[in-house]
C-alpha cells in the first residue's frame, strides 16, 4: 500500500492499535456495497441526475448510508448519493435540502463565516466524544467561500485536524442552488490530494442536472423562499436560522455531518480496493 493511501486510511483512525470491529473483519467492507460502476447514470433522489463515466462508480442511498458506517460517519438525517473514482482516491457525497429558492445576492464575510465554523464545530464535537471519536479543530480556510452566479455554484473548503491524532483532513464543499433548495456536496479527500480530487470532480459537474422543473433558473412567483442567503450555506443553512432563535444544538449536528472522515480499519478499507480493482460489478440499488 503506498504512501498516498496510508494517509488516506490514516486520517481520524480511532486507534490504528485497537481491533477492527467484527463486521469488518468478515469481509464487511467497501467491495461489498452496491457501486454501480461506469458508464452509467447515477439517480440523486428525485432531485436530480449524475453521469457516472468510465472510471468512476455510484452508490445510491443504502450504500451510501454503510459507507457512513464504514467511514465512522455520523448519520446524515437525510439520503445521500456518493460517487468516487474507482481507486477511491476521494468520495463526493451529494444530498438535498428542500428549504426553497436561496436568494444570491448576499455578500461573503470570510471571517465572519469561519468565527461560524469554529464555535459550531466545538460544540458538534460532543456527538463525536460520545461515541469514543476523535475531535475537530477547525485550522482555517483552504479556499474562501466563492460563488459562482452564472452556474448558481457556491464552493469553498476548511482545513481540520483531528484531535488527539494530529491528522488533518480538508473537505471541500459545493453548494448548487435549484428551484426549490440546495444539492450539498461534500468532496473527501487527503490535503495533499486536494488540488486533484477537486479538479477531477469539477470533470464531471457538466455531467450533473436539476430534473425538469427543479433547476435554479425555472423560479416562478410564489414559490418558497429560503429564509437564508449564501453565506447561511455555509454556516449551517437552516440550523443557523435556528441558532439565532436560541437553539445553538441545531448548528452543532449540522457541522457533525458538515465533516466527512475517510477511515474506518486497513484491513477493511484495502480488502475492499484489491477487490475493486479485481473488477467486482455489484447490482445497482
Amino acid at each position: 500500500m503506498g504512501k498516498r493511501w496510508w494517509f488516506l486510511l490514516a486520517a481520524f483512525v480511532l486507534a490504528l492499535a485497537t481491533a477492527l470491529p467484527v463486521a469488518a473483519q468478515e469481509g464487511d467492507d467497501v467491495s461489498q456495497l452496491p457501486w454501480q460502476v461506469g458508464p452509467t447514470k447515477g439517480q440523486i433522489g428525485n432531485r436530480a441526475t449524475i453521469d457516472v463515466p468510465d472510471g468512476y462508480a455510484f452508490l445510491g442511498a443504502d450504500g451510501a448510508r454503510r459507507l457512513n458506517e464504514l467511514t465512522e460517519n455520523p448519520p446524515a438525517g437525510v439520503d445521500e448519493y456518493v460517487i468516487a473514482p474507482k481507486d477511491l482516491s476521494w468520495f463526493a457525497y451529494f444530498s438535498f435540502e428542500d428549504v426553497g429558492y436561496v436568494k444570491d445576492d448576499e455578500k461573503l464575510d470570510a471571517d465572519e463565516i469561519l468565527t461560524s465554523i469554529k464555535d459550531g464545530t466545538e460544540a458538534s464535537n460532543e456527538e463525536r466524544r460520545s461515541r469514543g471519536w476523535d475531535t475537530l479543530v477547525i485550522d482555517g480556510w483552504s479556499f474562501k467561500p466563492q460563488y459562482d452566479k452564472q452556474v448558481n455554484l457556491l464552493e469553498w473548503a476548511v482545513l481540520a485536524h483531528a484531535d488527539p491524532s494530529k491528522h488533518k483532513v480538508v473537505n471541500y464543499n459545493t453548494r448548487m442552488l435549484g428551484r426549490r433548495g440546495v444539492m450539498q456536496v461534500v468532496l473527501v479527500a487527503a490535503p495533499e490530494d486536494l488540488d486533484t480530487a477537486v479538479s477531477q470532480f469539477k470533470g464531471l459537474l457538466p455531467g450533473y442536472t436539476y430534473n425538469s422543473g427543479e433547476k435554479y433558473a425555472e423560479f416562478k412567483d410564489g414559490d418558497h423562499i429560503a429564509e437564508y442567503g449564501l453565506a447561511a450555506l455555509v454556516t449551517g443553512g437552516a440550523a443557523a436560522v435556528a441558532s439565532k432563535k436560541g437553539f445553538f444544538a441545531a448548528i452543532a449536528l449540522f457541522l457533525a455531518k458538515l465533516w466527512k472522515l475517510v477511515l474506518v480499519g486497513l484491513v477493511a478499507i484495502g480488502a475492499g480496493i484489491r477487490k475493486f480493482f479485481g473488477g467486482k460489478d455489484t447490482s445497482a440499488e
